[in-house]
C-alpha cells in the first residue's frame, strides 16, 4: 500500500498546488495590464483572483467527500445542463456565441462549472465501473453523458469549448485502461463525426479560421489576421523578450485579445523564450503535483477526480499555445490561471480547493472500494 501520508498536505492547505497557480494568475495580470497606457483589464482580474482565492480557500478547508454521492454528481450535472439550456433561451449573443449570462458588469459563463460537473460525473462512473471499462457498452453510456454537453456547446456556437470537453472525456477514457481497439473505433466515430461537423455543424467564420490554419497567408487580413499576428508576436520575443510593458503587438492592439484568446502570445512577447520555459515550468509543477495527488488517492473518485482536473487543465494549456504558435486553428480557448475572465479562474481554483480536500480528509479510507467513496449510491 502507497505510503499516503508522504504526498498529503500537511497543513490545511496545499501549498504546492497554490503556489504555481498564484504565481501563473499574477503573470497573466502581468501580462493584461497596460501600465497607464489605456483602459486595462488587469484591476478587475485582480479582484477576480482574490475571489478566487476565496473559493480555494472555501472548498480547501470544509470536508468536500460529499461531492462522491451519486445524487450530488447527478445534480451538478443536471445544473450543468439546465444552465447551458437556458443560454439558448435567454441569454443575448456576445460576439456570435450565446455562451454568457449578463448579470450587469459581471458576466458567468456555464461552460466552466459543467467542466467541472462532467468531471466529477465521470469520476464516479470510472469509480465504480474501471474494471469492466473493457466492455464497450460503459464507453458508449459516457460518451453520452459528455456529447451532451457537447452538443448544447457548439448550438452556442463555441467550438473552442466543445473541443475541451472532448478532450477532457477522452483523457479520462485513456486513463480508465480503454484497450486499444476501442480506441481505434473512438477514432473512427471523431473522424466521421468531424465531417458531419465540416459539412453541417460549423458557422461559414469557424470553417473560415480553419482554412486559413492551412492556408494562414491565403487571407491576412481576414480571417488569418488572428494567427497570423499571434505568431509574429510570439516569434519577436525571441531569446529575453521586449520586457514588460512593451510588448508592441498586444500593448497596440495588432493583437486582438491579448488578454484572453492570445495571453500566451502577448506574454511570449514579452518575456521571449526564457519566460515561455519559465511559464511551462509553472505548469508542469502543477500537473506533476496533481499527478502525485492522484497516485496517492484514498478511493478511485478522488483518483479519477484529480486527474481529471489535471487532463482539463493540461487540455487548456495545449490547445491555447498551439494556437498562438500556429499549430491548431483559431478556436478562442483560454489558458488555466493567466487569461482575464472570472468565471473559469474561479472555477479553476475551486477545482484545486475541492483536490486538497478530497486529498486530505482521504486518509482513513481505503483505494478500491471504501465506505466514503459511495455514500447514498
Amino acid at each position: 500500500m502507497p505510503d499516503t501520508l508522504s504526498v498529503r498536505p500537511r497543513f490545511l492547505f496545499d501549498w504546492t498546488l497554490l503556489l504555481p497557480a498564484l504565481a501563473l494568475a499574477l503573470l497573466g495580470i502581468l501580462t493584461m495590464s497596460t501600465f497607464g497606457q489605456g483602459a486595462s483589464l488587469a484591476p478587475r482580474q485582480l479582484l477576480w483572483l482574490l475571489v478566487a482565492l476565496l473559493a480555494y480557500f472555501g472548498f480547501a478547508t470544509f470536508d468536500v467527500r460529499f461531492i462522491r454521492r451519486t445524487s450530488v454528481v447527478m445534480a451538478l450535472y443536471g445544473a450543468a445542463f439546465a444552465l447551458l439550456a437556458f443560454l439558448l433561451l435567454f441569454a443575448h449573443p456576445v460576439m456570435g456565441a450565446r455562451a454568457w449570462f449578463s448579470l450587469g458588469p459581471v458576466s458567468f459563463q456555464p461552460a466552466d462549472l459543467a467542466k467541472l460537473a462532467l468531471i466529477a460525473l465521470l469520476a464516479k462512473y470510472l469509480s465504480r465501473r474501471h474494471v469492466e471499462i473493457g466492455d464497450f457498452r460503459h464507453i458508449i453510456v459516457s460518451g453520452a453523458y459528455a456529447l451532451t454537453l457537447v452538443l448544447l456547446i457548439l448550438v452556442e456556437p463555441d467550438l473552442g469549448n466543445a473541443i475541451i470537453f472532448s478532450a477532457l472525456w477522452l483523457g479520462m477514457m485513456l486513463v480508465s485502461g480503454i484497450s486499444k481497439r476501442h480506441l481505434a473505433v473512438l477514432g473512427l466515430i471523431g473522424c466521421i463525426a468531424a465531417s458531419a461537423l465540416w459539412f453541417g455543424g460549423l458557422k461559414p467564420y469557424q470553417r473560415e479560421r480553419i482554412v486559413s490554419f492551412v492556408n494562414p497567408a491565403g487571407d491576412i487580413h481576414g480571417s488569418g489576421y488572428n494567427a497570423y499576428q499571434a505568431k509574429i508576436a510570439v516569434g519577436s520575443g525571441e531569446l529575453f523578450g521586449k520586457g514588460v510593458g512593451y510588448g508592441t503587438q498586444s500593448k497596440l492592439r495588432f493583437l486582438p485579445e491579448y488578454q484572453t484568446d492570445f495571453i500566451f502570445a502577448a506574454f511570449a512577447e514579452e518575456w521571449g523564450f526564457v519566460g515561455v520555459a519559465l511559464l511551462l515550468a509553472l505548469y508542469g509543477l502543477l500537473f506533476a503535483r496533481l499527478a502525485q495527488i492522484a497516485r496517492a488517492a484514498a478511493t478511485n473518485f478522488d483518483a479519477f477526480f484529480t486527474l481529471g482536473v489535471l487532463i482539463l487543465f493540461a487540455a487548456h494549456v495545449a490547445i491555447h499555445a498551439s494556437i498562438s504558435l500556429g499549430l491548431l486553428p483559431v478556436t478562442g480557448t483560454t489558458i488555466p490561471f493567466m487569461s482575464s475572465g472570472g468565471s473559469h479562474l474561479v472555477l479553476e481554483f475551486a477545482a484545486l480547493g475541492i483536490v486538497t480536500s478530497l486529498a486530505r480528509h482521504g486518509r482513513g479510507a481505503t483505494r478500491d472500494v471504501s465506505a466514503n467513496e459511495y455514500p447514498g449510491g
